[in-house]
This record gives structure tokens, sequence and C-alpha cells, in this order.
């Protein structure tokens, strides 16, 4: 565990503001020619994605495929070698990040309270929120009994889904998932996913990494399959895992080794 360190005039014309968007079409995602490479490899290669809508999406592939590196520029934490990431036609840049909130495989917690931790992230983004509010998070995901306990001694699940909780009081427009569940027992695992789909009915736009076939069935509305830091297929979960159209996509889901 890390600790944090503390991170218009107006115009003589009033023009009418635009309409907001639906809950559903918030948030579009547009990606062009996306490249990010090392000098030893190019890790993301010429990917070409919109993803308009808040369908929950669930990116996978194989180890390698390039799918946390994706979450990664898609969230502003890399920058590509070439091509373009548009939020509502914006780059990611520090005012993008405000409205999304990211969940990382490994915990990264505060040496503090677990409600210190919801504490600090809340006064990060300027956020207020009630202790009982907090409460109430932390008790969707099993951990208000923990609620003044030192986040490091909790457990790898807990930890886990103190993270989930402290993403979700930023109430981010945008939530950013890279494996989750990884190595997580089954009730830790299924309260993730039942907190997931709240913040998915309440019309947050999430995009999620996992090798979990079970876990993408469950809870996917939409499949980006990679390989070889490319999009080989994307497609409606019901059909992806019914009749998947791309031969790596195939392979993948037979168990066999992709190359």
């Amino acid at each position: 565990m890390l600790e944090a360190s503390a991170l218009r005039a107006a115009n003589h014309r009033v023009e009418e503001a635009p309409a907001p968007l639906p809950a559903a079409e918030r948030n579009p995602l547009v990606v062009r020619g996306l490249v990010f490479e090392t000098p030893r490899q190019r890790i993301i290669d010429g990917v070409d994605l919109e993803l308009p809508d808040n369908r929950l999406t669930v990116l996978m592939g194989p180890n390698g495929a390039g799918k946390s590196v994706l979450l990664r520029l898609l969230h502003g934490l890399l920058t590509p070698s070439a091509g373009t990431i548009l939020w509502n036609g914006k780059p990611p840049d520090g005012r993008t990040r405000r409205s999304q909130a990211m969940v990382f495989q490994a915990p990264v917690l505060l040496r503090r309270s677990v409600l210190s931790n919801l504490r600090f992230a809340l006064g990060l983004r300027g956020l207020g929120c009630s202790r009982r509010e907090m409460l109430s998070l932390l008790g969707m995901l099993g951990l208000e009994p923990l609620a003044d306990r030192p986040a490091r001694l909790l457990s790898g699940g807990e930890q886990q889904r103190l993270c989930l909780a402290r993403a979700l009081a930023l109430r981010p427009e945008v939530l950013l998932l890279d494996e989750p569940c990884a190595n997580l027992d089954p009730a830790s695992v299924l309260m993730i996913e039942e907190a997931l789909m709240k913040a998915r009915a309440a019309g947050t736009k999430i995009i999620l990494v996992t090798h979990d076939l079970f876990q993408a069935r469950r809870v996917a509305e939409r499949i980006v399959f990679l390989h070889r830091g490319r999009i080989a297929e994307i497609s409606p979960a019901e059909s992806f895992f019914d009749t998947a159209g791309s031969p790596e996509a195939r392979s993948y889901m037979e168990g066999r080794i992709l190359v």
C-alpha cells in the first residue's frame, strides 16, 4: 500500500446551453488510430474503437494482448505514441479524469482507516459525503463493520472491495476496472459484481478488464476482444458467447493458446 500525497470570466453575449445528452449516451468514447509502443515493442497497434452508449463493456483477450495498457491510455495515465482518444470530444486530461475513477488489480490504499480512505479521496475531488452515506456505501460491499479498522489489516478481498467503494464514492460518470476480481474469493466477487450492476443501473459507464469468461457472461453487455494489441472483435455479449465472429475469440474460449 502506498501513502498518497495531497496531491471565467462570463461572455457579454449569453448563448443558449446545448441540451444535455441522455444518460445512456453520456461520455461517448471515440478512439482513432491509437498506438502505444516502447523501444522494443508495439503494445497497442492501431486501435479504432467507439463506445457511444453506456452498455457495460468488457475488454477480453489473452495475456499480453494490451488490455491493461489500453485502459490506462483511456484514463490518461499513459500518453499515446500516435492516435487520438476523445471523451465527449475531449482528450483524457486532468479535467476529464475528474469525472472518472479507476480500480487497479493490485489494491492501492492509504495507511489509514477504511473510512479515512474514502474521506481522503473525496477531499481531493472537493466532494462532500456524510458519515452515514459513506457507511451505507461500505455496507453495500460488506465493509461497514470494518469502517474504523486500518486498511492495511484488511484481507486481499476486503482491500479490493474498499478500492471499489472509494471509486464509487466519487460518483464517477466513467468507471474503469483492471481485473478487480483477480484471485478473490467468491463472496468478494459477488459483492463487487452486485455493486457494479447498481452503478451501471444508475448510469455509470463501465469498462472492465477480465480473463474470467464466467464473469464476463454474468456482467457484460458488450465485448471488445483484443489480440496482439489490435481489436479482433467487438460484439454484443450474447452473440459473442454464442457465435464469436473472430477465430482468435473462438480459440480463446475453447482454451487454446493464442500466439
